[in-house]
């Protein structure tokens, strides 16, 4: 039996302003990426997306307005595997967005700025800006 290979997985929140894109920036860092962050054992994707979010961001998704904005996948170049997932959604929320924990700050990009986050946000912005949602 062929082992299977586990790709390291995030599901993220992509909020949109005015044509520019909610990012946060953990302490330390200098590179931004979409909030979210990994799934606990047994988590749906909306679970994971409502308590990263609250505890990044202080705020409450509405898990029921959650659209699957797509997911991206960044590929090893010795042997084209998937190296690492984003699984994306919008959703609405309530509550002021508040850096909290691990969140040093947070902007709104647009698709000139798509040099300060990492390779698979990278993907995202550019389907935003392809669909004419991210300027």
């Amino acid at each position: 039996m062929e082992k299977r290979e586990v790709v390291p997985e995030k599901v993220a929140w992509v909020l949109m302003r005015g044509g520019r894109v909610l990012v946060t920036r953990c302490h330390g860092l200098d590179v931004f990426y979409f909030p979210g962050g990994k799934r606990e054992a047994g988590e749906s994707d909306a679970e994971t997306l409502a308590r990263e979010i609250d505890e990044e961001l202080r705020a409450r998704i509405d898990t029921a307005t959650m659209v699957h904005v797509g997911t991206f996948e960044t590929r090893r170049e010795s042997d084209g595997r998937a190296e690492f997932r984003m699984i994306c959604y919008t959703a609405e929320h309530t509550g002021p967005l508040v850096p909290a924990n691990e969140i040093a700050e947070l902007d709104w990009f647009g698709h000139a700025d798509r040099a300060r986050v990492s390779p698979v946000d990278r993907m995202v912005f550019d389907m935003l800006h392809a669909s004419s949602r991210l300027r």
